[in-house]
C-alpha cells in the first residue's frame, strides 16, 4: 500500500478524532476517501453547511484534505465496490459507538512501553472480553437448552461445532457464568459444572472417572466394576432428593474421543438416556463432519444430540471485535482502515478470530520496530498522532502471516491463467472436486464476458492449464477410460482466494 494513501486517510481520522463530533457516516466516508480533483464552491458549500458553518464570502475553500460528505454517493459507491456488501448492517453501531468516543482519546506514543503493552494486552488471545459480540444467537439458544434440562430435571446432550477461532470456548464460559446466575435468582441448586478438555486426558476412558470424582468426591468405583460401570448403575437407579443436582458436563475437544470402535463416544452419549441421568453433556469439537459421522449411529441409540454450529466469522463481525477490544483503550493506535484491512483478509482466510488479533498484534510489533529505529535524541518526547498502525503496517503484518509461495505465484501470473484458477475455484465449492476442461472453460468464458475481456481460443485455453498444472496448481489428466480430460485444484482453496482478493477485479467474483 502506496504511504501518500495511507497518508490521505490518517489525514481525515486525525479531523475526526479532533473534532469528537462527526457523525457515523462521515466517518464511513472518512476511512475509505481517496484523493479527487478539487472541489466546487457549492460542495465546499454543502461542507459548511452540513457541519453549521456559514460561508461569508463567495470565495472558493482552500482545503488540503478532501472532504469526507462532499459527495455521499461516490463514497457509498466505493464502499460497495470494495466490500460487495451494503453498508447498511450491523457493523454500524460499533463505527457509531467508535466515532462517538474519539474525541476523547489522548495521544498515542508508541514509544511509551506501558501504552506498548496495554494495546498488546488487550489483543491477546488470552484476554476475555467482558461481553461476546456477533455470538449472541448461538449463545443464547445454548443458555435455553440448559436451562431447559434444568427446569425439567430431564438429560440432554447437545453437540457444538465449528472452525478453530470461532468462540465456541468463550462462548461456553460465558453460558456456565449466566446458568450459575440465573440459578441463583430463581432460588435452584446450584448446578455441578465439569469442564474436561479431552486433550489432557491420558486414555479416554479416563473421562468416567472424572464424571464419578465430580458426582462423588473422594469415592472410587468398586474394584469388580469400572468408573462407566459405576455411573451407569448409579444413572439406572432412583436417588435421593438431597442429592438429585444437575451436573453439566462439557467436553472440551471432544473429536479426541474417538477410538477405533469409538465406544468411549457412545458410551458418553449413552449416559444422558438412562432413566435418571441427571446429566446435561455439551460436547465442543471443531470437526464440523463428526455428528454427520455420529449422528445415525447415536440416533438408533436414541441419544441424538442437538447440534449448533458456529460457522467462520465474516469480515464484518472480526471488525466489531476489533473494534470493540481497541475501544476500551484511552487512545487511538489503529487507523480504522487498517483494522478494516486485517479483518477483510483474516475473514478471505479463514475466519479465524484469533489469526485476527495475532495479525493486529504482530503490526503493532512492525510499528515499534520502525518507532525505534527512527528515534533519536530529539524524538523522546509525544510522538504526532500519526504514529499508529497504518494500512502498510497491517499489510506487512498479514503477509507475513499469511502468504506463501503459492500466494506469490499466484499474484505473479499473467490475467488469463488468474482468471481460470478464479473459475476453477468458483466451480469446486462444495463437494464437486473436478470438472472437465469444456466446463471449465465455459465458466471462464462467462466470467470474461462479465468483466468485458477477450477471452482465449480452445487451444490456447488448454495450454495455459497444462502451463498451471506445471506449475502445480491446477492439475489436468485423464481418467482411465475416459476421453475427457478432467481439471482439479491442487493448492488450498484459501491461498487462491487470499491471492485473488489483492486483486482488484477479482473481489466481486470470490465472494
Amino acid at each position: 500500500m502506496p504511504t501518500n494513501a495511507a497518508g490521505t486517510i490518517l489525514t481525515s481520522y486525525k479531523h475526526i478524532a479532533a473534532t469528537g463530533t462527526v457523525k457515523s457516516e462521515s466517518l464511513e466516508s472518512a476511512v475509505y476517501q481517496i484523493p479527487r480533483k478539487r472541489k466546487t464552491r457549492s460542495d465546499s458549500a454543502a461542507v459548511n453547511l452540513m457541519s453549521g458553518n456559514s460561508i461569508s464570502s463567495p470565495k472558493k475553500l482552500k482545503s488540503h484534505r478532501p472532504s469526507s460528505v462532499s459527495n455521499p454517493r461516490i463514497s457509498v459507491k466505493e464502499v460497495m465496490e470494495d466490500s460487495n456488501e451494503i453498508l447498511i448492517n450491523p457493523v454500524n453501531l460499533a463505527v457509531k459507538k467508535l466515532s462517538d468516543c474519539l474525541g476523547s482519546k489522548s495521544i498515542w506514543n508508541p514509544r511509551d512501553e506501558e501504552q506498548m503493552r496495554v494495546v498488546k494486552e488487550a489483543l491477546h488471545v488470552s484476554k476475555a472480553p467482558s461481553t461476546i459480540v456477533c455470538r449472541e444467537d448461538e449463545q443464547s439458544r445454548i443458555f435455553e437448552f440448559v436451562k431447559g434440562c434444568i427446569d425439567q430435571q430431564k438429560a440432554g446432550s447437545l453437540y457444538i461445532c465449528g472452525c478453530p477461532g470461532t468462540g465456541k470456548s468463550l462462548t461456553m464460559e460465558k453460558v456456565v457464568q449466566r446458568v450459575g446466575d440465573w440459578s441463583t435468582q430463581a432460588g435452584l441448586p446450584p448446578v455441578d459444572t465439569l469442564s474436561v478438555n479431552c486433550t489432557s486426558l491420558t486414555k479416554t476412558t479416563d473421562i468416567f472417572s472424572k464424571i464419578l470424582l465430580e458426582i462423588k468426591p473422594g469415592k472410587k468405583a468398586n474394584t469388580n466394576s469400572s468408573p462407566l460401570q459405576h455411573l451407569q448403575n448409579l444413572f439406572s437407579q432412583k436417588q435421593e432428593s438431597s442429592s438429585s443436582r444437575m451436573m453439566l458436563i462439557i467436553a472440551d475437544e471432544m473429536d479426541y474421543l474417538i477410538t477405533r470402535d469409538r465406544g468411549v463416544l457412545y458410551d458418553l452419549f449413552m449416559l444422558t438416556t438412562l432413566p435418571f441421568s441427571r446429566c446435561i453433556l455439551i460436547g465442543v469439537a471443531n470437526a464440523i463432519d463428526l455428528a454427520d459421522r455420529f449422528l445415525p449411529k447415536l440416533k438408533s441409540l436414541s441419544c441424538k444430540p442437538m447440534v449448533i454450529t458456529f460457522r467462520a466469522y465474516s469480515n464484518h463481525q472480526i471488525l466489531r471485535i476489533l473494534q470493540e477490544r481497541v475501544m476500551v483503550l484511552s487512545y487511538v493506535a489503529f487507523q480504522p482502515k487498517a483494522l478494516e484491512l486485517c479483518a477483510r483478509k483474516v475473514a478471505a482466510a479463514s475466519g479465524d478470530m484469533r489469526k485476527a488479533l495475532c495479525v493486529c498484534r504482530s503490526a503493532l510489533e512492525i510499528l515499534e520496530i520502525e518507532v525505534r529505529r527512527s528515534a533519536g535524541p530529539e524524538s523522546q518526547g509525544p510522538t504526532p498522532d500519526d504514529s499508529m498502525v497504518r494500512m502498510d503496517h497491517m499489510a506487512a503484518a498479514l503477509s507475513k502471516t499469511f502468504k506463501s509461495p503459492v500466494v506469490e505465484t499466484i499474484q505473479s501470473l499473467p490475467q488469463h491463467q488468474q482468471i481460470i484458477i478464479c473459475a476453477a475455484t468458483k466451480d469446486f465449492r462444495g463437494s464437486k472436486k473436478d470438472a472437465t476442461v469444456g466446463e471449465l472453460n465455459k465458466l471462464y468464458l462467462e466470467i470474461c464476458k462479465s468483466w468485458m475481456i477477450s477471452p482465449a481460443g480452445i487451444t490456447e485455453f488448454t495450454n495455459m492449464c497444462t502451463v498451471l498444472n506445471d506449475q502445480g496448481i491446477l492439475k489436468v489428466g485423464q481418467a482411465r477410460g475416459d476421453k475427457l480430460k478432467r481439471v482439479s485444484l491442487r493448492v488450498d482453496e484459501s491461498d487462491i482466494t487470499f491471492a485473488l482478493q489483492e486483486i482488484r477485479i477479482f473481489r466481486n467474483c470470490l465472494v
